[in-house]
């Protein structure tokens, strides 16, 4: 009969203790929910698969959406602090573009600047990069009938022999299975052939890299 009662004492007090919990389990499994539905309808505003012909949209809806499918690259981890995104907007008009093309764009320049930084982390310690912390600005802004994006960063740079080549096809400095080098080639045919635009890169080995990207409002 003691262990039978001991038994049932412990049952209870193990009751009693994931009753305690059941709330925080319950908000954590909600928040989990939330974050996935939030992360499916991202893929699905970024790819815009719905929609193949130019539509006005909001660019920072646009970007936003790509900073969340990239926020698992960007957070804090054991191997480095988080990568600070500072986000500096304009007051935009909607631009009419091809929406799913111009995420690309984002994504590209964006992953290749987090590429850069983890390559660059590789050879310091957590410490020594809280101290320095990565960071990634994005900036826009209107200019009378054009739409401006600048997204810099404070990484390694780009060597100016290189820099002369990051637009041409198939064009990598990645080692095999780090990429195929076409994004950045196909950024630029995007913005010059489908958005009748400008994509430039600007950068400094050691000093971070820039790339601005002009558009028309109105696509001609």
């Amino acid at each position: 009969h003691y262990l039978s009662d001991l038994g049932k004492t412990l049952y209870f007090l193990s009751l009693s203790s994931y009753q305690d919990d059941l709330p925080k389990i319950l908000d954590s499994m909600e928040l989990g929910t939330e974050r996935i539905r939030d992360i499916v309808l991202s893929l699905r505003n970024f790819s815009r698969m719905d929609e193949a012909a130019c539509k006005d949209i909001n660019i920072h809806e646009g970007i936003e959406d790509t900073l969340l499918i990239l926020e698992h690259r960007l957070k804090d981890s054991s191997e480095h602090p988080a990568i600070q995104v500072i986000k500096d907007y304009g007051s935009l008009p909607l631009v009419d573009c091809y929406a799913g093309q111009l995420n690309q764009v984002f994504m590209n320049i964006l992953a290749n600047a987090i590429d850069a930084f983890e390559e660059l982390n590789s050879q310091h310690t957590y410490q020594e990069i809280q101290e320095n912390p990565n960071k990634i600005v994005i900036r826009t802004s209107a200019i009378d009938e054009w739409i401006k994006v600048v997204i810099s960063d404070n990484g390694p740079g780009i060597p100016e022999e290189v820099q002369r080549h990051i637009f041409n096809p198939f064009f990598t400095t990645k080692p095999i299975g780090k990429g195929t080098g076409i994004g950045l080639s196909i950024s630029y045919q995007i913005i010059t052939e489908k958005h009748n635009g400008t994509l430039e890169c600007f950068s400094r080995s050691g000093q971070g890299t820039e790339f601005i990207i002009q558009i028309p409002r109105l696509k001609t």
